[in-house]
């Protein structure tokens, strides 16, 4: 088989057989097929799509391109991925209440690039919090609490890393196909047999509109219940930041408020909504029944137990959620007041997030070091009247770093004389 024969296929918009597919999957990890031979298959799916059965030839033959976590033996297992947003700790609080509900978190989370923030950079703000566990210990503490969420780890679909690695320096990233078979290949090598997509849209997110959204959110599901898992999909608004704290420690701290019933309205809807349809496609519970248990998770505190002792399963410090202990305070803050009197018509997500990467919550490049006490919160957001002069954020982080964040945090905010629409936070829910 001959790599050009199968470029130029693609290339004249015909289907590539199973095979073909196979043997580029395997020629990518093995290094056998040169870069500028990838990038020419890569441009050509982008430009003339694939179709449904390429698309999950190509998902589970990069899925087996390494590690195939076995989690066969914990009950009810449940994965849920999110695509990436601000402020978005929905993990932390949606992962206890589906164990609390009786479903087995066994999670693989990433680290936050960019202006999205990482589940395991929140959790390693928790002090002596270990993310990264043997496969054992792993299994362990998820079937002793329900729970356990740990960092990426072993040789799970390396041939998605150098596609990725491939398509960010070609422009072929903005391709559902290779989008959907991206992270669907790694949440099926994760091993979870129920997976819950929380696939969002908006200035904070990848894809813009709830149309493309919902495109990419069918194309995973479709793969999903073509490799045999339970699937659901959220299509989510980030066009406003999740809640009112963006940056580690402080997201910690307010996924703790919404354990404890005291968190923002906007956050603790879509966990509850994630949650149970964690629970609802798992144990094949109707909708209104889950959403009832999950409310009951929180409500009793068993959710909130939950978080507490997997952290501490993990080595981390139970008494920082309790409140018996504090988070390390950031070195300094800088308010953002209001230019002028009228109606917030728009948050930025993505503005919001870069100040609070500038702040130092996040890393421009893999290497960089985070501070976890830095952050963004938000005191106003879209919809909301303010006078001029009125305090609407904060940043927190070192001296040296306020000033530009804070600058790029007051550009997050456009004021207008008409209150906007208000538009759900939850666009549809696809199964």
């Amino acid at each position: 088989m001959r790599m050009t024969d199968i470029i130029e296929k693609k290339r004249d918009k015909k289907p590539l057989d199973d095979k073909e597919i196979a043997f580029f999957v395997s020629g990518v990890t093995d290094k056998s097929i040169p870069d500028y031979q990838i990038s020419a298959l890569l441009m050509a799916i982008l430009l003339n799509g694939m179709d449904k059965r390429e698309i999950l030839t190509l998902t589970l033959e990069m899925a087996k391109s390494g590690d195939m976590l076995d989690l066969s033996d914990l009950p009810h297992t449940v994965d849920k991925h999110s695509t990436g947003g601000v402020g978005d700790k929905t993990t932390l609080i949606a992962a206890p209440m589906a164990a609390a509900m009786g479903c087995t978190v066994a999670k693989m989370s990433g680290r936050g690039l960019g202006f999205t923030g990482g589940t395991v950079d929140k959790l390693e703000s928790i002090t002596g919090c270990k993310t990264a566990l043997d496969i054992n210990e792993f299994k362990s503490i998820a079937k002793k609490y329900g729970m356990c969420l740990v960092g990426q780890s072993g040789n799970f679909a390396p041939c998605d890393k150098r596609l990725y690695a491939i398509r960010d320096v070609t422009a072929t990233v903005n391709s559902i196909p290779l989008i959907a078979s991206s992270i669907m290949s790694k949440k099926l090598a994760a091993g979870a047999k129920t997976i819950v997509l929380d696939v969002k849209y908006g200035s904070g997110a990848f894809m813009k509109t709830p149309e493309d959204a919902e495109a990419l959110a069918r194309e995973m599901t479709e793969i999903g219940k073509g490799a045999g898992r339970n699937m659901c999909a959220l299509i989510t608004n980030m066009d406003v930041p999740l809640g009112f704290a963006v940056g580690n420690a402080l997201e910690v701290k307010e996924a703790v408020s919404v354990l404890k019933g005291t968190g923002p309205e906007d956050l603790t809807e879509l966990c509850t909504a994630l949650a149970a349809q964690m629970y609802s496609v798992s144990f094949g519970e109707d909708e209104k029944t889950a959403a009832e248990k999950a409310r009951a998770a929180l409500k009793s505190g068993e959710a909130f137990k939950r978080l507490c002792l997997a952290a501490g399963a993990q080595g981390g410090d139970e008494k920082l959620l309790t409140g018996e202990h504090s988070f390390k305070e950031a070195e300094g803050k800088t308010d953002v007041f209001a230019q002028k009197s009228g109606y917030i018509v728009k948050t930025d997500s993505s503005l919001v997030g870069k100040a609070s990467v500038t702040a130092g919550a996040g890393r421009e490049t893999l290497n960089d070091k985070i501070d976890y006490s830095a952050g963004v919160v938000l005191h106003r957001k879209t919809g909301d009247f303010v006078n001029k002069g009125e305090k609407i954020a904060a940043v927190y982080g070192k001296s040296e770093k306020l000033s530009a964040a804070a600058k790029e945090l007051a550009g997050a905010f456009t004021v207008g004389d008409e209150k906007p629409l208000k538009y759900p936070l939850i666009y549809k829910i696809i199964r």
